[in-house]
């Protein structure tokens, strides 16, 4: 349990401690006054609506996993192959991603920690290193979208093989690291100007389309999926959107912001967060409805070619540049080329933060960002060079598919931690979820792994119908499938029954809560996290004596 000692730093004001996860207390407190004022966000300690753009930023850095090449991928498969049928998924999964990321932005701003730290205070040794080999896992999944979309980028762009341009991919570290030096936000300013500007091409797309608006409110509004192909591609869909690394960026990210400590500054953080990242994910949303939108419209129009037919028939982010031909002409696939690379880089940027945070959280060990970029990118390049160089261009757009359906069975390891530390009161004090809130997020925790398992279930057991005819074989396969599934449901078992043990430090409690505690100034401003801040802007800082 974390303590306060008075007077910290001879300036009179209270600074909370915490623990080093072994019962002792450290010396450095959690939230630190740097004295550099340049790259910090203050947010004012007053009521004021202006408060809002304090908080603009985590949301829209988190809403780029939301529309980087893997959701581009699984977005045209499913409106070439069904249409617009599977719209509903994409409904369904941005709210639940508000109420999720809400909620992982609530768990850094009241506790002052971010998701994985809580899970290496919380769990033992064994349950923790395996949360984050996990977690790396998802990384290294959501990287091999990006990976692929950028190779698919320079193809459109400089007619460069796939195979080579995933190699050429490892030296976007670099480059990335070169403009990081002119500062993030103007960064991620340029490269959502240029996502966006797909966007606008789809967006106008629709026109030329010509969807009808009834079938489109009706995928929207009426679920359905028919066969176990729709199945696959809605659990693709549901994992390139709502993503487990997500969910440790969001937590993290909040903490870079100079929050005030009192239960009023604690509760607006929370609502503009919400807000903020509602806004981002609408955007992000209106975007995924209107590649699926375009692409089940232009796929299944009767005046397609036969050229169009066939590359709708095995649609990938490669051949996708004839859906903007009536907008863009000859320019399409140029365009198309420079808004796909501009979205694979942009998501490196995320993974690499989330990457990062994961490491710092879980293992308390932190890497310069180029080193950790190399690295996860090197494993994302070893398997996408592997399938590029077999199966072309195809086999790496289905590689993208294979990566989405991970993230989706990797996400209720990190989605269970981050609603049982929520919803705890001594974690979080009288910021923790209602009974509505945890009812809700509980239910979209229940269905995601529900359809995870009938997926994983029913195409083993097609599997061993149909593609073995050894009756050893089937032997051996079924008892190795069904013992990994029996893991998998044993570890979603374990952290679900499994009861939080550890209380948070003082930051989550609200003014009365402290004081029945024994602080006696509880109205205390909090700094960004040094570790935070510093990981977001790799720039040289000033040292101040």
């Amino acid at each position: 349990m974390a303590s306060t000692v008075g007077n910290a730093g001879g300036g009179g004001r209270q600074q909370f401690m915490v623990g080093s996860g072994n019962g002792s207390i450290s010396n450095a407190p959690l939230i630190e006054e740097s004295g550099d004022e340049v790259n910090q966000i203050v947010v004012p300690d007053k009521t004021s609506w202006k408060n809002f753009f304090a908080y603009l930023g985590p949301g829209f850095l988190v809403s780029i996993a939301y529309i980087d090449p893997g959701n581009f991928e699984t977005d045209l498969q499913a409106g070439a192959q069904y249409k617009y049928e599977l719209l509903w998924i994409i409904l369904v999964a941005s709210c639940a991603a508000l109420v999720i990321q809400s909620l992982a932005a609530n768990l850094g701003v009241v506790t002052g920690k971010h998701l994985a730290e809580h899970c290496r205070n919380e769990y033992s040794k064994v349950p923790n290193f395996i949360l984050w080999v996990l977690a790396e896992i998802a990384v290294v999944a959501c990287d091999i979208p990006e990976v692929i979309g950028t190779a698919f980028a320079l193809n459109m762009l400089f007619h460069i093989p796939v195979w080579c341009g995933v190699l050429l991919t490892g030296l976007s570290t670099l480059v990335l690291l070169a403009l990081q030096q002119y500062g993030v936000r103007k960064l991620e300013l340029l490269i959502a100007f240029l996502v966006f500007t797909i966007a606008a091409a789809f967006l106008a797309e629709l026109g030329y389309a010509n969807p009808v608006p009834s079938e489109v409110l009706s995928g929207l509004f009426v679920p359905q999926l028919k066969g176990n192909g729709a199945t696959g591609l809605a659990i693709s869909l549901f994992g390139a959107m709502v993503m487990p690394h997500n969910l440790f960026l969001h937590s993290a990210l909040v903490l870079s912001r100079k929050v005030p400590r009192s239960a009023r500054g604690i509760k607006e953080a929370c609502r503009f967060y919400m807000m903020e990242s509602g806004f981002a994910l609408m955007v992000a949303f209106l975007i995924n409805v209107s590649v699926i939108s375009v692409s089940g419209a232009v796929c299944s129009s009767s005046t397609l070619s036969e050229e169009d037919k066939l590359s709708c028939s095995d649609l990938d982010l490669n051949k996708a540049s004839f859906l903007l031909r009536n907008v863009l002409g000859k320019w399409s696939s140029k365009l198309f080329g420079i808004a796909l690379l501009a979205s694979g880089q942009s998501s490196t940027i995320a993974g690499t933060y989330a990457g990062q945070y994961v490491m710092q959280g879980f293992l308390n060990l932190r890497l310069e960002p180029w080193i950790r970029n190399f690295l996860t990118r090197c494993l994302a390049i070893v398997p996408s060079l592997i399938v590029a160089l077999i199966g072309g261009s195809a086999g790496a757009g289905q590689l993208i598919i294979i990566a989405s359906i991970i993230l989706s069975f990797e996400l209720p390891f990190a989605l269970i931690p981050l609603l049982k530390f929520t919803s705890c009161n001594t974690k979080m004090g009288s910021h923790a979820n209602s009974t509505a809130i945890s009812v809700i997020t509980w239910i979209i925790g229940s269905l995601i792994m529900s359809i995870n398992m009938y997926y994983l279930a029913s195409s083993f057991i097609k599997l061993l119908l149909h593609n073995v005819s050894n009756i050893g074989l089937k032997a051996f396969y079924g008892i190795l499938g069904f013992s990994g599934m029996a893991i998998y449901v044993a570890g979603v078992a374990y952290l679900v029954i499994r009861k939080n043990k550890k209380p948070t430090h003082l930051l989550a409690f609200t003014t009365s809560e402290t004081q029945e505690a024994g602080v006696v100034d509880t109205c205390v401003t909090s700094l960004p996290r040094e570790d935070i801040v510093d990981m977001q802007l790799p720039q040289r800082r000033a040292v101040l004596e």
